[in-house]
């Protein structure tokens, strides 16, 4: 645990998960080449955040460290702790005017509650909110709010195909503190 490397990871704040080179492409699109520059974390080089300035991350969360993570925070995401976002998944916070697509709508912020999971290219619309434990399935496209949590919901739109075990989960969450 006193290696080199372990140094230098906490010294840069650097998770362990991930490699070197991962950094190193993070410097050199968001430092130099100005890729998501505004993002005070590290991301990766195929995503896109646009106004990070209104996203609000948990503990232990990373919105757009998944390659090719599309979000759209301009009416504000909240994301809670140690929930993951998988790769290729879209969190639209805001839709074109549909007479003048110039212009963006005003709409409820997305919140996403702690230990949730979007599965691969899922996305997640406008004034969605997510309830703690909610997982996303692969490819769903969720339109509407889950505000009860504890759930797996799927397809499009999304709809609930399994209710998980509160107590189990609730557990689980009282480990990580």
């Amino acid at each position: 645990m006193n290696s080199p490397s372990y140094h230098i990871r906490d010294l840069f704040g650097m998770r362990k998960e991930l490699s070197f080179g991962f950094y190193l492409t993070d410097f050199l699109f968001r430092k130099i080449l100005r890729q998501n520059s505004g993002v005070k974390w590290a991301v990766h080089h195929t995503s896109t955040i646009h106004s990070p300035q209104k996203i609000t991350k948990g503990k232990n969360v990373y919105p757009g460290d998944s390659p090719g993570v599309y979000i759209n925070a301009a009416n504000g995401v909240r994301v809670g702790d140690y929930t993951n976002i998988g790769p290729n998944v879209g969190i639209i916070s805001s839709n074109h005017d549909f007479v003048n697509n110039d212009a963006h709508t005003t709409a409820q912020p997305i919140d996403i509650g702690r230990f949730c999971w979007m599965g691969m290219g899922a996305l997640i619309l406008p004034g969605v909110q997510l309830a703690d434990f909610t997982i996303v399935g692969a490819g769903a496209v969720v339109t509407k709010s889950f505000p009860e949590g504890y759930c797996v919901i799927a397809g499009n739109p999304a709809r609930v195909i399994k209710y998980l075990n509160k107590e189990e989960c609730n557990a689980f969450a009282q480990s990580k503190k």
